[in-house]
């Protein structure tokens, strides 16, 4: 997905080797003195000509750091998000990674951590920095109890709603799937598409998918099933993979829908032909400062938080997402200590500047009070602010081979060509298969 890592299907095993060389590589550039300096690596992803916001706040904290601690130097290097996976692929396989670099959270960082090449960062967090982020963002940056990374961004997925076409057709913001349900088909009555969708990237269909599961089943049933405490075959996850089916009977999607990318899905919405839009806050600027888009759709603009399920387990306040980047250091690093305080230090000053500066949800809380944000954002960090739990998107949770089984089956299922009995059992076994790797 935007914002967080795809699956990597060569990275376990060049960092398995890695560690398997027993630290062999030439650790030499990782870190060293710059003269009477002590000069930290760090590489992110932020080019300023695609990311010129999130450049410029890197660039501000580091003369910062720099300004604060003379006696460090902070080199860096700039890469796009696919050259950057690249070349961390590439230096991990030789323990030459940047001392402080990006990594995501779950499935994609797990490999890493098993190379023995992240360090622990719990004593940064304890250092008085836990409290400072929203609940269940440090938690997908853990494995066995310890945490790797500190996460940056923080997206959740509302759905964004027209309100003129609500307007017009005299519909209330549904709070509950069968006023959902009543919207859904007075629009579809009346020639509209009820909902934007461009499933043909596959992880667009699965937020729907997981939205139900939480809302029928509760918060845990789709990560227990993940984790093996639980079952794929769960009759909640059976049920969300029917109400999935139809949505689809009922004609809830623009017009080829499968076929089309989750850009092509979104103009619809953004066109006005539909009236929903299930997807992460990073459209958070689309829908308020882009100034690409026409004032007049984006004032149009509202989101309402996904409703819940008669007789389901789900809190509405419950939601789907998950950190995007976060930082990590690396395990070998020789200026390992230096490095933590750089990233303890970076955290907090991108929390204070990346809402206002970027249009960016930072993982730490933000006080709206203290912040000159249009309203669309000060709703969706309020709505943070009291949620009841957080799901991480499905394919984030899982490894490389099962995020693939997972994202073909949520294809399959939206175009009728799996039933969800066997879309269930299609996952329990590819889950088994992992699990006795």
């Amino acid at each position: 997905m935007p914002k967080k890592a795809h699956s990597f299907l060569l990275i376990a095993v060049m960092i398995l080797a890695a560690a398997l060389a027993g630290c062999s590589g030439n650790t030499d550039t990782a870190s060293g003195e710059n003269g009477s300096k002590k000069t930290i690596k760090f590489m992110h992803l932020w080019p300023a000509g695609s990311s010129k916001q999130q450049n410029q706040i890197v660039t501000d904290i580091i003369e910062q750091y720099e300004a604060e601690h003379e006696d460090v130097k902070i080199e860096v290097e700039v890469l796009e998000n696919e050259q950057y996976k690249n070349k961390i692929k590439v230096l991990s396989s030789s323990n030459e990674l940047p001392d402080v670099g990006f990594t995501w959270a779950a499935g994609y960082m797990t490999p890493f951590v098993k190379g023995s090449l992240f360090a622990e960062l719990d004593d940064v967090l304890n250092d008085g920095l836990k409290e400072s982020f929203v609940s269940g963002t440090t938690e997908a940056y853990a494995l066995d109890g310890k945490s790797y990374g500190l996460p940056l961004e923080l997206n959740i997925a509302p759905i964004y709603y027209n309100k003129e076409i609500f307007e017009k057709y005299n519909l209330d913001v549904p709070q509950t799937y069968s006023e959902f349900e009543n919207a859904v088909k007075t629009l579809t009555d009346n020639g509209v598409a009820p909902i934007a969708l461009g499933n043909k990237d596959r992880w667009t269909g699965s937020l729907w998918y997981m939205y139900l599961a939480d809302r029928i089943g509760g918060a845990e049933v789709l990560n227990k099933a993940i984790d093996r405490s639980g079952s794929f075959e769960d009759p909640a996850l059976v049920s969300a993979a029917e109400e999935i089916q139809n949505l689809v009977k009922e004609n809830a999607f623009n017009k080829g829908y499968n076929g089309l990318s989750n850009d092509e899905g979104k103009a619809e919405f953004l066109n006005g032909n539909a009236a929903m839009y299930l997807m992460g806050t990073w459209e958070l600027p689309n829908f308020t400062t882009n100034e690409e888009i026409p004032q007049d759709f984006r004032d149009s603009v509202g989101f309402f938080k996904f409703p819940t399920v008669d007789g389901g387990k789900g809190n509405i306040d419950s939601w789907v997402g998950g950190p995007g980047v976060g930082l990590f250091v690396a395990e070998n690093s020789k200026v390992k200590d230096e490095s933590k305080e750089f990233v303890k230090f970076f955290v907090e000053k991108w929390g204070e500047q990346s809402v206002e500066k970027a249009g960016v949800i930072p993982a730490t809380k933000v006080d709206t009070g203290k912040v000159d944000l249009p309203d669309l954002y000060i709703d969706v960090l309020n709505e943070l602010n009291k949620a009841s739990s957080l799901t991480l998107f499905a394919d984030v949770q899982m490894s490389a081979s099962v995020a693939e089984t997972h994202l073909n089956l949520i294809q399959s299922l939206f175009g009728n060509e799996v039933k969800p009995a066997d879309y269930a059992k299609q996952h329990e076994e590819a889950l088994k298969a992992e699990e006795g790797n």
